[in-house]
C-alpha cells in the first residue's frame, strides 16, 4: 500500500526525486527499506515558504466559512482514507494498528474541530467613552512553521496546522525524516478536500537541514516545534534572529502517583497503559510510578504480571506493544537499562531488547519494571522515551508532591485515589500542564495542552489555541 518514492509537496505537487538526494525508511520492525524520501535542503524549503506566501492573502481573505468548510472536507476525506494512513503511520512508526487508527481519527478530528470554530474569530470593541470608538481586530500571521516528532506524525502535524489555518494563516510542515510517509499523503488529500495548493506544503528531509532552513527563513512568522529539549532550545535560538514565537512541546519526565486507596486493578491497568502505549515513545508517558509505600509490594506484582503477558509484534499484526522507531532510540533504552542498573535500581521484568519469531531484525524492548528506585538517580530524571517504567515509593501526601516535582520537566502527571479532596488537592500542587485523575491519558482535543518548566510553553489544543496563531491589531478613531 506504500509507495516507492516520497517527497516534499508544494504548493499541491509532490517534487520529482531529481530535485535532491533521497533517504530511507526503514520499517522498525524487519529492518527492511520501505520506501525512499527526498532529502530536501535549503532551497527546497526555501520554495515551500514562497508558495506559503504567495498562497496566504487569498486563504487569509477568505470567508471563515469557507475556510471551516474546506477543513471539514478535509476532516472527512482523512476518514475516508483511514486504511491508507493508518497503514503508513503503523510501518512507518511499528505502532500497533488500532494506535495508528486512532492517530488519523483524533488528526481528522482537529480538523473538523478547528474547521467549526474558524468562521467564530473575532475580536472586541473597547469602552473608551463617547469621544472614541475603540476595537480589536485579529489578524494571522502569515507562514508558519511546524516541524513534528517521529512519534505520531500525522496526527501532531494535525494538531498545530489545523488551529493555525483556521485562523487564516498557511503552513508549512516538517515531519521526521524516519516518518514522512503519512504527512505526505495528508499533503496531497488536503488539495483534493479543497484546500488552496500553498495552504499547506510539507518539506521531507534531515532537521538539520531542511528544519534549520525553515526556522531560520525571514518570511516565517510563527513556529511550532515538539521534541527534545536540546533541539527545542536550538529553535528557539534561530527564531530569535527574525523575532519568530514559538510554541515548544518538549520532553517529560511524568509523575503518575498511586494512593493506597485508589483502586488497585484500574491504577495497574492504567499505569501500564500510560508507559506502554506506542512502546512508550511518547513525550507524556507516565515514566516515574509513585506508589504509596503500604501498596508498594503488591501494587508492583499486579503491575509484573501484566506486563509479562505484553504481546510483541510488527504494527500491522496489531501486538500488545510494537518495536522502537529508530535505530537510534532502541540503542538509547538498552543503554539506560544498563544505566539503570549501575545506578543500584532492580528489574522485576524485562529489562533488555526482545527476540521475536520471524522478526529478527526488529528493534523491539522488552516492557520494563525498575524498583529501588531513588529519584535522584538518572533512570528517573532523564527521558528514556521508552517502556522503562520506574517505580519509587512514598509514605504520604507531602512526600508524594515533593517526589512528582522534584524532576525538570513538567509536561503531564497521573493522579490514583478516591478521595476527591485530596485529587484536587493534589492536582494543584504538581507542577504540570495537565493532571489526570483516575486516568493518565484524560483529555483531548478540546483540552489545552502544554507544559511547565523544560518541558515548553504554549498551549495547543482547545479553542484557544487558534489565538497563538493570531496578532491583536487596535483600532481607535476619536468621534
Amino acid at each position: 500500500m506504500h509507495r516507492d518514492y516520497y517527497g516534499s509537496v508544494i504548493g499541491g505537487k509532490e517534487l520529482p526525486q531529481a530535485r535532491a538526494e533521497v533517504m530511507e525508511s526503514i520499517d522498525p520492525a524487519t529492518g527492511a527499506v520501505l520506501a525512499r524520501i527526498q532529502r530536501s535542503g535549503a532551497d527546497i524549503a526555501a520554495e515551500a515558504v514562497d508558495n506559503a506566501q504567495a498562497s496566504f492573502p487569498g486563504w487569509r481573505d477568505a470567508d471563515g466559512a469557507e475556510r471551516g468548510r474546506a477543513m471539514r472536507r478535509l476532516s472527512d476525506i482523512l476518514l475516508k482514507n483511514l486504511d491508507l494512513l493508518a497503514y503508513l503511520e503503523s510501518v512507518d512508526n511499528g505502532k500497533p494498528l488500532r494506535e495508528a487508527e486512532s492517530d488519523v481519527r483524533l488528526a481528522a478530528g482537529y480538523y473538523e474541530y478547528y474547521g467549526g470554530i474558524a468562521d467564530k474569530i473575532h475580536g472586541e470593541t473597547v469602552p473608551l467613552g463617547p469621544a472614541f470608538h475603540s476595537y480589536t481586530k485579529v489578524e494571522p500571521f502569515g507562514v508558519t512553521v511546524h516541524i513534528v516528532p517521529w512519534n505520531a506524525a500525522l496526527q501532531q502535524a494535525a494538531r498545530g496546522v489545523a488551529p493555525a489555518i483556521a485562523g487564516g494563516n498557511v503552513a508549512v510542515v516538517k515531519p521526521a525524516e524516519d516518518t514522512s510517509m503519512a504527512v505526505v499523503e495528508f499533503a496531497r488529500l488536503a488539495v483534493e478536500a479543497g484546500v488552496p495548493p500553498g495552504v499547506i506544503n510539507v518539506v521531507t528531509g534531515l532537521g538539520a537541514e531542511a528544519g534549520s532552513a525553515l526556522v531560520s527563513h525571514p518570511r516565517v512568522r510563527r513556529i511550532a516545534f515538539t521534541g527534545s529539549v536540546p533541539t527545542g532550545q536550538s529553535v528557539l535560538r534561530a527564531s530569535a534572529e527574525h523575532l519568530s514565537p514559538v510554541t515548544l512541546e518538549l520532553g517529560g519526565k511524568s509523575p503518575n502517583v498511586v494512593f493506597a486507596d485508589a483502586d488497585l486493578d484500574a491504577a495497574a491497568a492504567g499505569s501500564l497503559t500510560a508507559i506502554n502505549f506506542n512502546a512508550g515513545q511518547v513525550c507524556m508517558a507516565g515514566s516515574r510510578l509513585l506508589v504509596q509505600a503500604s501498596v508498594h509490594d503488591q501494587f508492583v506484582s499486579r503491575l509484573a504480571e501484566l506486563d509479562r503477558a505484553v504481546t510483541l509484534g510488527r504494527g500491522l499484526d496489531n501486538p500488545g506493544m510494537g518495536p522502537m522507531t529508530t535505530e537510534k532510540q532502541f540503542r538509547k533504552v538498552l543503554e539506560y537499562m544498563d544505566i539503570g542498573r549501575s545506578e543500584g535500581a532492580e528489574v522485576v521484568v524485562g529489562g533488555g531488547a526482545a527476540s521475536v519469531e520471524g522478526l529478527e531484525n526488529g528493534r523491539f524492548i522488552e516492557p520494563t519494571i525498575f524498583v529501588n528506585v531513588r529519584n535522584d538517580m538518572r533512570i528517573a530524571q532523564e527521558e528514556i522515551f521508552g517502556p522503562v517504567l520506574s517505580v519509587i515509593p512514598f509514605e504520604d501526601e507531602d512526600e508524594a508532591i515533593a517526589i512528582a516535582n522534584d524532576t525538570p520537566y513538567g509536561l503531564t502527571a497521573g493522579l490514583w485515589t478516591r478521595d476527591l479532596s485530596r485529587a484536587h488537592r493534589v492536582a494543584g500542587q504538581i507542577d504540570a500542564g495537565q493532571v489526570s485523575i483516575n486516568n493518565y491519558f484524560a483529555g483531548g482535543i478540546r483540552t489545552p495542552f502544554g507544559g511547565y518548566k523544560a518541558s515548553g510553553f504554549g498551549r495547543e489544543k482547545g479553542p484557544d489555541a487558534v489565538y497563538h496563531y493570531l496578532q491583536t491589531k487596535t483600532v481607535s478613531i476619536q468621534l
